[in-house]
């Protein structure tokens, strides 16, 4: 800013539409300005819940970035670039609404921030200008330099030059030497100058005697500050109690400190505009409403008039704004509000989206880990403190779940896997979709896909839980099992439905199931003392059953075959045996039973491999819990079961035993000593089996 400052031509209006002629700077309003900054970036194409949608890469990049949010951040595209193009979306306000703790509020202020970094690069910098001499007219006491109140931009200074639109034409075609192509542009954005600004440059014509040259001498191109502690280009308005909250903040109010200089009390710049917030995003900001209905009514009759017209209105003077207005409201305010009847004429100028909680328990990890903290977390007495490697999978499934409304299709556990876009059995994500579908159908919103369940801050309210126990502090370690306490906690002290408590409850079963058959494969791999232990032998499984029906396969039942992941050529031996011991765990008694499951994996083989070399089949767990149990069993049949050996360690070989798996935890699966001997305790009790 300093630098663009420091160029002497700068300062005048001839120099900045020679910059904005040659391409240096730009002229285009708040909603072009977005909607370039977002469609300039990498778009992919992904497939969400079963539809096909994209993904803007400017939401996905930064340390804390948003997560999810597909649909919504999608419909905000699609508004902004309609708006942009001139559709009706220029004359309405875009709402975010949904529960308390799903990151409306989050998504808003790193758009706000991204927006900032976009105007801050040298080409996208946005200018205004103010009239500097003024006290030589006479009547401004002391005020020498007066700022543009709205950020108003130069060009549309210039495009009120003349009386007329013409004359302004006229005047940018020969002085300026633009063509008729950029006048016409430009002129598709006119808008007239606010009415102080408006009132000043004629007040300058008359002191110059109409001479424009000498006009322009008292205007001075700045840019538009970007301090975002000003609220300036970005400005946030958070709903007040009904008190202390007034018009004033918003439009702004009489200067009594102006009318002490202003001797013609005619003159519109006695009202300052900056004492409100709409002001100050006026010049192509962004102005962020915070829980919009929670205002009083005058408040929002205000906001009525602001979207749809785009103007601030005081005493008959008007002042055209450029602004993007982005609110959000909670589920319950916003019922309330559209109980009120006479209220609808706000509603019809807003765009209402839905903001659903994430759905997805492989990308809640992304957000739990936000929840948890980049910071080394310590004890109370300041030691480190340690995270269960299970901790992040344990909270991210425990509030997923919660989030998933129940179906007939369905069950929780299925619909929690294609949500992530993993396999559930028979069971396809055409089925979600169609479940989704039928559920947005619903009036209620709250009975809608993913609307209602424990949000960001429950979770972060239950890891505080944790952290504070006295369990977490003693064994300096943050166990995984015991996230469940905490949200149990949480459920029952903010969650004040009762039927919504009741299914939470359920909800947290379902997750501890889930915790512990992926207990059940850990313990797999420390005993193997192998970290993908399973994961080698489910793959086996799966080649196995590929391989058994070779026309290559020799009496050895050695089979070779090219591994699509590393493509080496690799051999395997079948064993019909584990083959059958894995069938038999899933239940399936007769040959056609084995033979539909062993067509079923082959086909999601052949459809997952294209997309994706690495796939291994880990994310269905009916298959992974059988191949595991299959294992187990197998594996130490002497000492009874893995289970037996590990509760009774009497004798030495158990001990042996039971040191090996926890030397294996400890060096080889993230454990610390506190999560390794709990985890071994929880995997040896029958809690949550089944």
């Amino acid at each position: 800013m300093a630098q663009a400052r420091s160029r002497k031509e700068d300062g005048s209006l001839a120099a900045h539409l020679t910059a904005v002629k040659q391409g240096e700077r730009r002229f285009e309003n708040a909603f072009q300005s977005v909607a370039r900054m977002i469609l300039s970036q990498p778009i992919d194409k992904v497939v969400v819940n079963g539809k096909s949608t994209y993904d803007f890469g400017i939401f996905r990049t930064g340390r804390k970035h948003a997560i999810g949010m597909y649909d919504e951040i999608n419909s905000f595209v699609s508004f902004v670039k309609d708006a942009a193009e001139g559709g009706s979306s220029k004359e309405m306000a875009y709402v975010l609404v949904g529960e308390p703790g799903n990151g409306k509020t989050f998504f808003v202020e790193y758009l706000c921030a991204k927006y900032r970094d976009f105007l801050a690069q040298a080409q996208n910098r946005r200018y205004t200008f103010r009239f500097v001499g003024m006290d030589q007219l006479g009547h401004y006491g002391k005020i020498a330099q007066i700022e543009s109140q709205t950020y108003e931009d130069p060009l549309v200074l210039a495009m009120n030059l003349g009386e007329t639109r013409e004359q302004s034409m006229e005047l940018l075609a020969k002085t300026y030497g633009f063509s008729d192509g950029q006048i016409e542009t430009f002129f598709d954005d006119y808008r007239p100058l606010g009415a102080c600004t408006a009132y000043m440059l004629n007040e300058l014509y008359q002191h110059c005697d109409g001479k424009l040259n000498e006009v322009l001498k008292h205007v001075e191109v700045i840019p538009v500050p970007l301090t975002e502690s000003l609220g300036t280009v970005t400005g946030k308005y958070a709903a007040k109690d009904k008190i202390t909250s007034s018009a004033v903040d918003l439009l702004g109010e009489e200067s009594i400190q102006r009318l002490l200089h202003i001797s013609d009390t005619n003159n519109p710049y006695r009202f300052d505009l900056r004492r409100g917030a709409l002001a100050r995003v006026a010049g192509g900001g962004i102005h962020f409403s915070d829980e919009i209905y929670k205002n009083k009514k005058d408040l929002v009759q205000v906001y009525l008039g602001v979207i749809q017209n785009r103007l601030i209105e005081m005493d008959g003077f008007k002042w055209p704004i450029d602004t993007l207005i982005i609110a959000t409201s909670n589920n319950a305010e916003f019922n309330r509000f559209l109980a009120e009847k006479e209220e609808a004429p706000i509603i019809d100028r807003c765009r209402i989206c839905y903001f659903s909680h994430n759905t997805n328990y492989l990308m809640q990890k992304e957000l739990t880990a936000y929840a948890i903290g980049s910071e080394t977390k310590t004890t109370l007495t300041g030691q480190d403190l340690h995270q269960d490697p299970n901790l992040n999978y344990a909270a991210s499934v425990g509030v997923v779940l919660t989030r998933l409304p129940r179906s007939e299709k369905l069950t929780p556990i299925e619909t929690l896997k294609l949500a992530a876009g993993e396999v559930a059995g028979e069971k396809s994500i055409k089925t979600l979709s169609e479940v989704i579908d039928l559920l947005n159908q619903e009036p209620d919103i709250t009975k809608r896909f993913g609307q209602k369940g424990l949000g960001h801050r429950n979770l972060g309210r239950a890891l505080q839980l944790l952290v504070e126990s006295t369990e977490t502090n003693e064994g300096r370690c943050m166990f995984a099992y015991d996230i469940f306490h905490a949200l149990e906690r949480v459920i029952l002290d903010y969650v004040s439905d009762n039927n919504d408590r009741a299914k939470y409850l359920d909800d947290l079963k379902l997750a501890r199931r889930l915790y512990r058959e992926r207990i059940m494969t850990e313990m797999f791999n420390a005993y193997m003392d192998e970290p993908q232990a399973i994961r080698k032998d489910v793959m086996n499984y799966v080649n196995m059953i590929i391989g058994i029906d070779a026309e290559n396969l020799g009496a050895d039942k050695m089979w070779k075959y090219r591994d699509p992941q590393t493509n080496e050529l690799k051999a395997l031996k079948i064993d019909p045996r584990f083959i059958q011991s894995v069938e038999d765990r899933l239940g399936l008694k007769t040959e056609e039973q084995r033979e539909t499951f062993r067509t079923a994996i082959r086909k999601i083989y052949g459809q997952k491999i294209s997309l994706d070399a690495g796939y291994d089949f880990m994310d269905n767990l009916e298959l992974v819990k059988a191949v595991t149990d299959v294992r187990l069993k197998s594996d130490i049949a002497g000492a009874g079961s893995l289970v037996g050996a590990l509760a009774n360690r009497t004798n030495e070989e158990n001990q042996k035993l039971y040191d090996r798996m926890i030397d294996t935890m400890l060096n080889q699966l993230g454990y610390c000593r506190t999560c390794a001997q709990k985890t071994i305790e929880y995997f040896c009790t029958q809690d949550d089996e089944g």
